[in-house]
């Protein structure tokens, strides 16, 4: 999902993102222990749609209380 997109959806919709990206970083840490992770970059890229998700919900709160 891109940054723009991260945008246009609800703070509800990025939280019930946010813990499926959780879902999937555990995943990925799982493979990578068993060594069974192909693309390791996948790990990075999951950290951070997660902190852009975080980030864009921030926006959204402070945006509402300005």
């Amino acid at each position: 999902m891109k940054l723009q997109e991260m945008r246009e959806k609800s703070v509800d919709e990025l939280k019930a993102a946010i813990i499926d990206y959780k879902k999937q970083l555990f995943d990925l840490r799982l493979q990578k222990a068993t060594h069974k992770l192909e693309k390791t970059a996948d790990i990075s890229k999951t950290k951070r749609l997660i902190a852009q998700a975080k980030t864009v919900i921030r926006e959204k709160e402070v945006a509402a209380n300005a």
